[in-house]
């Protein structure tokens, strides 16, 4: 197989980073890059919402069953053989791609021996998949724990705002300041009105722009049914702006 690539998804809360993340990977699936590891590493786990998908279990979780108290490790069962096999039991599956939700941030520094496991099981679990996708959180902590493998392309998603727009520059900022492997960096703009011009907004970043998703009718009447992003209609204005992201600067 060749080497897996990483797209990471990032922004502050509220900017729609979640739905970009699952609109990006029915993207990809629809010119055929698959199998997908879809990683929901921001604590308020909705990533499994957008993709109708459900994770039975999340790494935070698993750590402490193992480490912290409830002691389920069965008597025979070395660590690492449980976690491997828990971690796979943890899994959401769906057509074309796997769901592993995070959970909660890691816990204190005693258990450091039991984060590394995790992270380098993650690590080992990624590289059977051609993609990983990751919704992260605004402070990128499981990309600044190394949680997973350097990043080819990450899109920072924000409002149209100047505040957003100053967030964007921070959250880069943050990237060289935890000296996150970052091969290739965007800016999203979502949610953008009809007709609005975006440009003089580019003046409080450096970073590049990779594109526009403007605000979506289907896609919000899809939120307030309860619909997952597979249900999306094709005619949907949100997921054909994704695609043209996809096909830029993901799938050729």
């Amino acid at each position: 197989m060749a080497e897996t690539r990483t797209i990471a998804v990032a922004g502050k809360g509220g900017t729609g980073k979640t739905t970009i993340s699952g609109l990006i990977i029915r993207a990809m699936l629809s010119r055929g890059a698959s199998p997908i590891l879809a990683v929901d590493a921001d604590p308020n786990a909705n990533l499994g919402e957008v993709l109708g998908v459900q994770a039975p279990a999340s790494v935070g979780g698993l750590r402490e069953k193992a480490f912290m108290g409830a002691r389920e490790i069965p008597a025979g069962w070395d660590k690492q053989s449980w976690i491997e096999y828990k971690m796979h039991e943890a899994l959401g599956e769906a057509d074309g791609f796997d769901l592993l939700v995070m959970g909660r941030p890691e816990g204190p520094g005693c258990y450091c021996y039991a984060n590394n496991l995790f992270r380098e099981y993650i690590k080992t679990l990624a590289k059977e998949y051609a993609w990983v996708v990751m919704d992260n959180e605004g402070g990128l902590e499981h990309l600044s724990r190394h949680t997973t493998r350097d990043v080819d392309v990450m899109f920072i998603v924000t409002d149209p705002t100047v505040r957003g727009m100053r967030t964007v520059e921070r959250i880069t900022e943050l990237i060289d300041e935890l000296g996150i492997v970052v091969r290739e960096r965007y800016v999203v703009i979502n949610r953008v009105p009809r007709d609005v011009d975006v440009s003089a907004l580019m003046e409080h970043t450096s970073v590049a722009l990779a594109g526009v998703v403007p605000e979506d009718e289907l896609l919000f009447e899809g939120d307030l049914e309860g619909q997952d992003l597979f249900q999306l209609s094709e005619d949907a204005v949100g997921l054909a702006a994704v695609r043209v992201l996809v096909e830029q600067y993901v799938v050729e």
